[in-house]
């Protein structure tokens, strides 16, 4: 794909406007570190863009300080003061709306986890969003909490122009034949290889 121009062109019937501007669906998976990262960098291209922006975390608590949250809030209230970017909801495990359960027991984590994909898959029916982080998405999906056929079939199927992101290790095989863009994480060195453990600016 040299230049950014594709090595060939389907014969599909659509013009190249029209292929260029179909949703996609992206997967950033494997052991290696940055697969969030990616994800928050294309959510930062897409409120640039104008685009309705939602992420959704499934792993990480409530009390987790994740440094993209605070900035991507900060530009959601830039939003409703300027107009500048687009609308930003941040939603994670816990946290008020449709996922608070009770702590503790897997089968309560389990729940919380359809709960959300449920919510999730109405707002795609509805096209409630331009762009979608569903972030740690693998781990439900690995774990059996959340159907995997459903997931992809739902995803398949949305409607409209609405972009998708999962991230996290170990996507099912399923999704990531379904998906239009996939990046696959390889760790070489890592700082924890000696000893090494996460600090302010780099992991949060």
């Amino acid at each position: 794909m040299p230049k950014g121009v594709p090595e060939s062109v389907p014969d599909d019937g659509l013009t190249t406007r029209q292929r260029r501007n179909q949703p996609v669906l992206a997967v950033h998976t494997g052991p290696g570190k940055g697969k969030s990262t990616a994800a928050f960098g294309m959510a930062l291209r897409a409120w640039n863009q104008g685009f309705d922006l939602a992420v959704f975390q499934f792993v990480k608590s409530a009390k987790w300080k994740v440094g993209e949250e605070a900035v991507f809030r900060e530009l959601g209230r830039l939003h409703e003061e300027t107009g500048a970017g687009a609308p930003v909801q941040w939603h994670k495990m816990g946290e008020g709306w449709s996922w608070s359960r009770k702590a503790g027991t897997e089968t309560d984590h389990a729940a919380a986890a359809l709960a959300g994909w449920r919510e999730i898959a109405r707002r795609l029916q509805a096209e409630e969003h331009r762009f979608y982080v569903l972030d740690e998405f693998t781990y439900p999906l690995k774990w059996g909490w959340v159907d995997v056929d459903e997931v992809v079939d739902t995803l398949q199927q949305r409607s409209g122009h609405q972009h998708v992101v999962v991230t996290g290790r170990d996507a099912p095989a399923a999704l990531i034949e379904a998906a239009d863009l996939v990046t696959e994480m390889t760790k070489v060195r890592h700082p924890m290889d000696a000893g090494r453990k996460g600090q302010r600016g780099i992991e949060w």
